[in-house]
């Protein structure tokens, strides 16, 4: 397989990097700085793509693409792919799935905690000797809070999961009522938001999920609310999300996505209700290692004619 070109889009796992370079003729897209160039020379060398939650596979990358077979994607999400496009030209696309729901429900209850206990801004107080001069302030308790999820998915159930056992009741929005759970289910998103003191974003980024958190549902979660997101930055109207944390009509926030990564608003880093994360959900080295596993596994099957081990395409 060491003549099978793959593009690999953006710098993503350097373990991942080597085994694809072991195995393949692998192209490093960002080596390039003239990218229409390089494709015009090299467009019928390659017939994968390596994408991830940065940078995948668009229409226009398609097109250029003649031999293109597989688009696998190091990540769960799938919303830098053209997948219309691919179905059109039939080509398969892969993702990485369940190796990562673990760590982002873990990291989505850490950020709970941290919000709610000010665990950031407690470790600024001693590192500053702030302590010397009395006691931190008090706090809000996490344990038996509502807890409202926006996709109950493969993290969105992991994530009830955890909750669940700090004693806080779960209810959930989805596209459809799920049969196997007696979580309340709520069919709008503003609901579920009036009904919860934590609304945690873990649905996929779809042109229907775009901005599902607004200014309606800020409104709806309230002065006392607590929005944590791990799904994707653009499902958050950010501009919406700054300004409401500003003005004190959200209560706190815990951040792993933003809408336009990595570019940050600078608003939020003077605000202590609210914690910001450099978009690390799955970023832990057994998650990714099991990641580009996943990755080189599809690719292998794929060019040996065997069933994909996740297909999605």
């Amino acid at each position: 397989m060491e003549s099978i070109g793959v593009l690999m889009a953006c710098p993503m796992s350097s373990y991942l990097e080597q085994e694809l370079d072991k195995r393949f003729k692998l192209f490093r897209f960002w080596n390039f700085s003239q990218k229409n160039e390089f494709l015009n020379q090299n467009a019928d060398s390659i017939r994968a793509v390596v994408g991830n939650a940065f940078a995948g596979a668009d229409a226009e990358l398609i097109d250029s693409l003649p031999k293109l077979e597989i688009v696998s994607s190091f990540s769960v999400g799938l919303d830098k792919i053209d997948l219309n496009k691919c179905k059109e030209k039939g080509i398969r696309v892969t993702n990485t799935p369940d190796v990562l729901t673990e760590d982002v429900a873990d990291l989505a209850v850490g950020l709970m905690l941290a919000v709610l206990r000010r665990i950031c801004e407690c470790d600024r107080y001693v590192r500053k000797g702030l302590w010397k001069s009395g006691d931190f302030k008090l706090t809000s308790k996490f344990s038996g809070k509502s807890v409202g999820i926006i996709g109950l998915g493969r993290i969105g159930l992991a994530i009830a999961n955890r909750a669940e056992a700090f004693g806080c009741p779960i209810s959930y929005h989805a596209r459809s009522q799920k049969p196997n759970t007696n979580y309340k289910y709520y069919p709008s998103v503003v609901e579920l938001a009036s009904n919860c003191q934590i609304l945690v974003v873990a649905c996929a980024l779809t042109p229907e999920t775009r901005h599902i958190v607004n200014r309606e549902v800020i409104e709806a979660l309230g002065s006392k609310g607590v929005l944590i997101n791990i799904g994707r930055g653009p499902h958050v109207d950010e501009k919406e999300l700054v300004s409401a944390l500003v003005e004190g009509r959200l209560g706190g926030a815990g951040l792993d996505v933003f809408e336009n990564e990595p570019e940050v608003p600078e608003q939020l880093f003077g605000l202590e209700n609210v914690v910001l994360l450099p978009h690390v959900g799955s970023g832990t080295v057994e998650t990714r290692k099991a990641m580009a596993d996943l990755v080189l596994g599809n690719l292998e099957a794929h060019f040996l004619n065997k069933p994909l081990l996740t297909p999605v395409v």
